[in-house]
């Protein structure tokens, strides 16, 4: 059971109502259908100066591939309204796969259909992958829609951080964030000794030896010492720009297994990076309060996403109804591009395809 949005006549979000209530009204005529999903009405003679209303609280728990949404009444604190977003950028992935595939075959076969560009495009500041960049235009659509249909004065939202150090030390605690490898020395003196005063790539030995880094800053790679090596100007002069494991080759894989000990540089730990700034950008004028995992806990609440949305922040008491469903959103998307499929020459073989229907 969700309560249901309510607009005066004007188009301003007065409270959500029970839905027994939302139907007696429609049933005599006073308001209309405004939207299906999240189910809104709009009264007919009703203004927003004659209504009392109550501040409400929307809340976010962020996933990968599923989000939750709350929203609460502040003073009593009741759940009102529930949702859970699930995204489709492992679809998206998939399909970028596939025409890279395609576009790469018919080049092998001599069928381009436009002719190649140099490579010398730049990324624009704060570009994403599209798969990532389809998680944030989805959440700010669904987080700004509930805000449309209900007085909303506040916003929480779970932001999860990745400890690097724990990727490299999971026992680590305390005052042991403090003493890191690095205490007593400078990075130079530090790195002369780890490895040994010899070059990483060719154990080269009494030769000026340089600080370089090991995933290139070109690259993304980091500023940390954990991705910092040395090596003599011959191999540091040959590696260039490309990626060098623990000894260099183009043959070596990407990855810890191949770095030295304590990389942070790699895809690996850049993809926690990645992550956590993927979730900071649609969430920059959210109130951020971390008790999610206590406040589920001390009420002895499941899991669902939608749950986990509603226990961010300060919770009073159990407020989560056990008879509210959630509205399930899946994201679609806005079709295909592709306007016709082509037989293996790349000559069209169907028609346009109609408007896509919602």
């Amino acid at each position: 059971m969700q309560y249901v949005f309510v607009f005066d006549k004007n188009k301003k979000p007065l409270d959500p109502c029970h839905p027994a209530r939302a139907r007696q009204i429609l049933k005599e005529k006073r308001a209309i259908v405004f939207r299906r999903y999240p189910f809104t009405i709009l009264l007919k003679g009703r203004e927003l100066k004659e209504s009392v209303t109550y501040a409400h609280q929307i809340k976010f728990d962020p996933g990968s591939r599923t989000t939750g949404i709350a929203l609460v009444r502040e003073g009593d604190e009741k759940l009102l309204w529930a949702g859970e977003l699930a995204y489709r950028g492992q679809v998206i992935k998939d399909a970028m796969d596939s025409r890279k595939a395609i576009r790469h075959n018919r080049r092998s076969r001599k069928c381009r259909y436009r002719p190649p560009r140099f490579d010398n495009r730049r990324r624009r500041a704060g570009w994403l992958p599209p798969s990532l960049e389809s998680w944030v235009a989805n959440f700010q659509t669904w987080a700004r829609r509930p805000v449309w249909s209900a007085a909303v004065e506040a916003s929480s939202m779970e932001l999860v951080k990745f400890d690097t150090r724990a990727l490299q030390n999971p026992e680590i605690m305390g005052v042991e964030y403090q003493q890191g490898e690095l205490r007593g020395y400078e990075i130079r003196e530090y790195l002369l000794e780890k490895r040994g005063r010899k070059c990483a790539y060719c154990d080269k030995t009494g030769v000026p030896l340089e600080v370089e880094n090991i995933l290139p800053r070109s690259r993304g790679g980091s500023k940390r010492f954990s991705n910092l090596t040395l090596s003599c100007h011959e191999c540091n002069q040959e590696k260039g720009t490309r990626e060098g494991g623990r000894v260099w080759s183009p043959g070596v894989p990407r990855g810890c297994p191949a770095a030295p000990q304590g990389c942070s540089g790699c895809q690996y730990h850049m993809l926690g990076a990645l992550a956590q700034g993927v979730r900071k950008r649609p969430t920059r004028s959210l109130r951020n309060r971390r008790r999610t995992k206590y406040n589920r806990t001390r009420f002895e609440l499941p899991k669902p996403h939608w749950i986990d949305a509603a226990c961010v922040g300060e919770m009073a008491g159990p407020y989560v109804p056990p008879a509210l469903t959630p509205l399930y959103i899946r994201v679609t998307g806005h079709g295909c591009r592709q306007m016709c499929r082509m037989d293996k020459y790349g000559f069209p073989r169907t028609g346009a395809k109609g408007t896509r229907r919602r």
